[in-house]
Order: C-alpha cells, then sequence, then structure tokens
C-alpha cells in the first residue's frame, strides 16, 4: 500500500514505539570526523589571516598547497586538498578568488582620461 519494503514499516513502527515521532526523523549524515577541532580551525583562521608572506612565501597569495602547509606547522596535522578546500570553503566560510591581471603600474585616472579624450579622437579619425 505504501510502495515500501514491510521490513520498513516493522523498523519505523519499532522506533515509534521506543522513541516516538522524534525517532523518526531523519538524522543528519554521519561521515568521518573533522582532524581540526574548533579552537585548531581557529588557529588556523589567525594564521592565515597574518597573509602569506608571513609564513615565509614570496607571493601573499594563498593556494590550496600552501593553505595545507600551514595548517600542518600550525597544528601538526596534515590534510589532504580536499580536505583544505572543505576547511577553507566549509568551515572557515572563504571562497575562491583569483588575482586580477592588471599591471602594477596602471595608473586608473589615465586610463579614464584616455578613454574620455584620446579614444573618441582616434575613433573619429577612422
Amino acid at each position: 500500500m505504501l510502495g515500501v519494503c514491510p521490513e520498513s514499516v516493522r523498523r519505523w513502527k519499532r522506533q515509534w514505539e521506543q522513541g516516538g515521532a522524534s525517532a523518526l526523523r531523519r538524522s543528519p549524515a554521519r561521515g568521518r570526523p573533522s582532524k581540526l577541532d574548533d579552537a585548531q580551525v581557529e588557529v588556523v583562521r589567525a594564521a592565515l589571516e597574518q597573509g602569506a608572506q608571513a609564513h615565509g612565501f614570496e607571493a601573499d597569495l594563498w593556494t590550496l598547497e600552501r593553505v595545507g602547509l600551514v595548517v600542518e606547522r600550525v597544528t601538526g596535522v596534515k590534510l589532504a586538498r580536499a580536505s583544505v578546500w572543505r576547511l577553507l570553503t566549509g568551515r572557515l566560510g572563504w571562497g575562491l578568488q583569483r588575482p586580477q591581471r592588471r599591471a602594477v603600474e596602471r595608473d586608473e585616472s589615465e586610463v579614464a582620461r584616455w578613454v574620455a579624450h584620446e579614444w573618441p579622437r582616434i575613433k573619429r579619425g577612422r
């Protein structure tokens, strides 16, 4: 009648008799426990907020490998790349950011002046 296996119905009835309606509620999926506790995650957060150069890297740019090295240095726990990604996006709430590819010498006011004055003159000349 319900389109489910009779054993499932018996299991649900047994759960309801033992724990009531709350026993029938879906429980969150359990997985392997995290290697880092909340205190360690906060230590990692503080270390990452100091910047990559503070940890001996040339550029102030974080990669998964660099974050993994810092995590290992400050907590002693070695994480796989996928675990580093989950740490950054899940527990720390950080997201993917890519550096803009622009010249360091770029002068925004000069670019705006060129677009406003020079470009129309060049376009008219065609």
